[in-house]
């Protein structure tokens, strides 16, 4: 009986240490974000365990963090600066990818570069780095946009996976994409590359992660516990190209995505540790200038861009 009630206090208090060492993570599914799905692989090397959760779109990861259901989630830097623009609160605390965008077209078509998508529709997803990217480079161009007729640009805001499905029926002349979509559409034929959007004041847009201020400020072992699985399982994805390819196109993608899809989209998209508050800045400011995120007040980087989890981390392991 002494032995019983021994062991069910054991049990106990391990489900309550247990408990504690869980961290919720909202992620989504495409190529680039693979290292961070990794890390529910090899947290219980960490001292913690991760509960997966996918989403659609990073936009709907936010609900989910103020309901209190999410504590660390993947996402585009825009998704991030509009929940927090929105009162989620988040902080930025690391980058994981960067780059991940192409902007392609019809095989053929008479598009040879973003001046003549005048009087053309191009699709593309609302409310990410996707999104973003298009409206710089057709400001760029000096170009109008606009859903509705009557703009020198027509944009079709659809869903990420039909996308492809619009290019390849012809109902859109062009589309800015994600990875490995964008590479799915030029690998089986039904896509060109017009070019990689990445020569505008932001560059390269980076794919934040963002952790709940709550977990920030309140579990700060669980928070440093999980940064430290993240920069390992990254490096782990960098150090070893196969294992990266294999785990994400056997464990997130079920083969559905080939080899060269894979290839292609990583290298438009290479795992990535960093953040900066200046590109978190610059993004934020480019999103106010063409209404992205739709944001009353655009939030200030340098109160919500936290990166002394992400130093530690890399410090510990000997990262650079």
């Amino acid at each position: 009986m002494k032995f019983t009630l021994i062991a069910s206090l054991a049990m106990t208090s391990f489900s309550a240490y247990a408990a504690e060492d869980v961290i919720r993570l909202g992620n989504l599914k495409f190529a680039h974000y693979g290292a961070v799905s990794y890390i529910k692989e090899i947290a219980p090397k960490c001292g913690i365990k991760v509960e997966e959760r996918m989403f659609a779109k990073g936009l709907d990861i936010m609900p989910a963090i103020i309901a209190g259901e999410i504590d660390v989630a993947a996402s585009a830097a825009d998704a991030a600066i509009a929940g927090r623009a929105g009162g989620v609160p988040v902080y930025a605390v690391a980058g994981f990818a960067k780059g991940g965008i192409r902007i392609v077209v019809q095989p053929g078509s008479t598009i040879k570069n973003v001046a003549d998508f005048k009087g053309k529709s191009v699709g593309v997803a609302r409310g990410g780095a996707q999104e973003l990217a298009l409206l710089a480079e057709l400001a760029k161009a000096n170009l109008s946009w606009s859903e509705k007729p009557g703009k020198d640009v027509k944009i079709v805001y659809l869903p990420f996976a039909d996308l492809n499905q619009a290019l390849m029926q012809k109902q859109i002349d062009a589309m800015s994409q994600s990875e490995p979509q964008a590479s799915q559409a030029i690998n089986k034929g039904f896509g060109v590359e017009l070019l990689k959007p990445y020569d505008s004041p932001m560059g390269e847009p980076i794919r934040t992660l963002v952790m709940s201020e709550k977990l920030y400020s309140s579990n700060r072992p669980l928070a440093e516990k999980f940064m430290k699985c993240f920069v390992q399982a990254t490096k782990a994805f960098m150090d070893d190209p196969k294992l990266a390819e294999n785990y994400v196109r056997s464990n997130m993608f079920k083969g559905q995505i080939t080899v060269d899809d894979y290839q292609d989209a990583i290298a438009n998209s290479p795992f990535y540790y960093n953040l900066s508050v200046e590109h978190m800045q610059i993004t934020t400011d480019f999103m106010a200038k063409y209404g992205v995120g739709k944001m009353v007040k655009p939030p200030v980087a340098k109160e919500w861009v936290k990166l002394d989890l992400l130093d530690q981390a890399k410090k510990s392991l000997n990262v650079k």
